[in-house]
């Protein structure tokens, strides 16, 4: 079972506070290009992926933005808990509660896509410690669950 805890979930422009001020703590700047790429990627419900991210700052910007930028961004944004990657899908969705440290598990429905990110630090915690005897120097679990949500069953 999933260890409970509360979370401050944040959205808007409260969310894009919260992921600058855990982006500057971190001794990166907060720059205009990050903030669009953000806000983009806060208004996806579903994982989206660079390319998508990438055509709607174009959009908003109104000259093309390269993927490969794109991808900088995001993985920064991984890298300082403000997103989390979908592995399997390559692709991203804006964390909710940046402050909050947690390794991924995801419930990926393989009918509409939607991805349900769940905490159960005793799952990942033990996967941890498998990884760890057998010899492996753990950066981060991904755990990714396929299969059929509530809503598509």
């Amino acid at each position: 079972m999933a260890r409970l805890h509360h979370h401050h979930e944040h959205h808007g422009s409260d969310l894009a506070q919260a992921a600058q001020h855990a982006l500057t703590a971190a001794g990166e700047q907060w720059t205009d290009m990050r903030a669009d790429i953000f806000a983009v990627l806060a208004t996806f419900e579903k994982p989206a992926s660079a390319y998508d991210i990438a055509d709607l700052v174009s959009q908003k910007r109104g000259k093309r933005v390269a993927p490969n930028s794109v991808y900088r961004i995001l993985d920064l944004f991984v890298a300082n808990n403000l997103a989390s990657r979908v592995e399997s899908a390559n692709a991203y969705l804006a964390n909710s509660h940046p402050g909050c440290l947690h390794d991924c598990i995801f419930l990926i429905c393989d009918r509409c896509g939607a991805a349900t990110h769940i905490d159960d630090d005793s799952l990942t915690s033990n996967v941890r410690k498998a990884a760890e005897a057998a010899g492996f120097h753990v950066v981060r679990p991904v755990v990714e669950v396929r299969g059929t949500c509530g809503d598509c069953d």
